[in-house]
């Protein structure tokens, strides 16, 4: 059993009202000691009361007003002491931890700063309006690493590199030019990698199911040394409304989040992982992916839309190198009605249709057709839908044959003018916060309620 659950199980023996947060020492380990003794403390109060379904309304308060104590204090001890904890945790920022893997090492590192995998498993067996929200503290966590230019220039870094999986399936792609997953695949046609998301029953909807594949597939897409240039594209769907039609994309999966099946984390490992990867290329461990000084495997990237790119489908729109959409294809970000923060399109988006706009599509449900004035903003071609196939031949001839080199030169020199590293990395500083706390809003299951009719859909 890992330290921080050893420590949880202990600390829960002793139920009652915490003490009050410590005050900051300025030495780091007399710091962790009294800070984290009071978190599990304050967990050990938590684990007192019933769950949060069965709470009276005192109950309900004493809870938040606990959490609340605990996430403020957080907040203190990582203003003083991230630049320790993360240098701690990647040993003197030599090696490189995902993500995913960095949030549990760090509770177990300091327990009570983030949540125990144990913690986690209960929680992760609950509806998300029955979650207390633990998750809310990796949140914080990542919001000062990111916020911290060093360790989040290095978190970057390590989120840019591929994933050990891809490196284990290539051998198969340079000799077969497939490799197929249950939820996306990469198959070489030509001098184009094609990237297909596959998620047939929702619509190819994104969640926690289909996320390590999609960045398997991008990653292997970008070290095929055969191509020269990939494509997106959303597989044909096999029953329902659409059925034998090809969609795009329709960005989160709604229920799964309604169900509690969405872990917060879902949303860092996406932007930070394989969107930012299609944005920025692929990193290597030894060079910086910075634009002045660094260097990335990249290629450009093309996305064909068809019948719509909805939430996260549109935000592929925003990092990709040319737009194909079909005549009768709409974009939206229905942010509003999900009750999170669209990934990146917040700082993206006006790059394309201005602030006004952007602010009509992501708060006031603004649809986009892709063959009208605005959409067009986005979309480089719009085809007839039966046209799509020969369109996507003729963009990879468009934009491989004045050779690779030029096209990777081209992106990086518009890159470093609108979004360099630094700037990415601030804004999801702030979205990792952001979104924790949209994640586990009250309104954020009435959005669901009321717009989508999650209490009435199966998973």
């Amino acid at each position: 059993m890992p330290a921080s659950q050893a420590n949880e199980k202990t600390a829960s023996t002793t139920v009652g009202r915490t003490a009050s947060a410590p005050i900051l020492s300025g030495d780091y380990d007399r710091d962790v000691k009294a800070f984290s003794t009071f978190w599990l403390q304050g967990l050990s109060h938590l684990d007192g009361l019933p769950g949060r379904a069965k709470r009276s309304e005192t109950q309900q308060a004493e809870a938040a007003a606990s959490l609340s104590d605990a996430r403020q204090s957080r907040r203190t001890f990582l203003g003083a002491h991230v630049g320790r904890v993360y240098r701690d945790l990647t040993d003197g920022l030599r090696s490189f931890r995902r993500i995913e893997e960095l949030a549990i090492l760090a509770g177990e590192k300091i327990p009570g700063l983030c949540p125990a995998s144990l913690r986690l498993a209960k929680e992760a067996t609950l509806v998300q309006a029955e979650k207390d929200g633990h998750e809310i503290d990796q949140g914080l966590f990542f919001n000062y690493v990111l916020g911290d230019q060093a360790c989040g220039r290095h978190l970057c870094h390590a989120m840019l590199l591929p994933r050990k999986e891809a490196l284990e399936k290539l051998d198969q792609l340079k000799r077969h030019g497939k490799v197929d997953f249950d939820h996306a695949s990469v198959e070489r046609k030509g001098k184009a990698s094609i990237v297909t998301l596959k998620n047939s029953r929702y619509l190819n909807a994104e969640d926690d199911t289909t996320l390590k594949d999609v960045e398997t597939a991008v990653d292997l897409a970008m070290l095929d040394p055969e191509t020269m240039i990939c494509v997106l594209r959303g597989s044909v769907i096999e029953d329902g409304k659409y059925k034998g039609q090809r969609v795009f994309c329709t960005g989160i999966n709604l229920t799964h989040i309604y169900y509690g099946r969405l872990p917060y984390l879902w949303y860092l490992v996406r932007d930070i992982g394989f969107v930012s990867k299609i944005y920025r290329g692929l990193a290597r461990p030894d060079v910086s992916p910075d634009e002045v000084y660094g260097e990335t495997t990249e290629k450009p990237w093309i996305a064909a839309v068809e019948k719509f790119a909805i939430g996260g489908g549109c935000q592929y729109l925003l990092v990709t190198d040319y737009n194909i959409a079909a005549k009768d294809a709409y974009m939206t970000l229905p942010a509003r009605k999900e009750g999170i923060i669209p990934g990146a399109a917040n700082m993206r988006l006006p790059r394309f249709v201005g602030d006004r706009v952007t602010r009509q599509a992501i708060m006031s449900e603004l649809r986009m057709e892709c063959d009208s004035a605005t959409g067009r903003m986005i979309c480089d071609r719009i085809v007839e839908p039966e046209q799509m196939d020969q369109a996507i031949d003729e963009a990879v001839e468009l934009l491989t044959n004045s050779g690779a080199v030029n096209a990777s030169s081209n992106r990086k020199a518009i890159r470093v003018v609108q979004e360099p590293l630094d700037v990415f990395r601030t804004y999801m500083a702030v979205y990792a916060r952001e979104q924790a706390y949209c994640h586990f809003s009250p309104a954020l299951v009435s959005n669901l309620e009321r717009f989508w009719n999650a209490q009435q859909r199966k998973l």
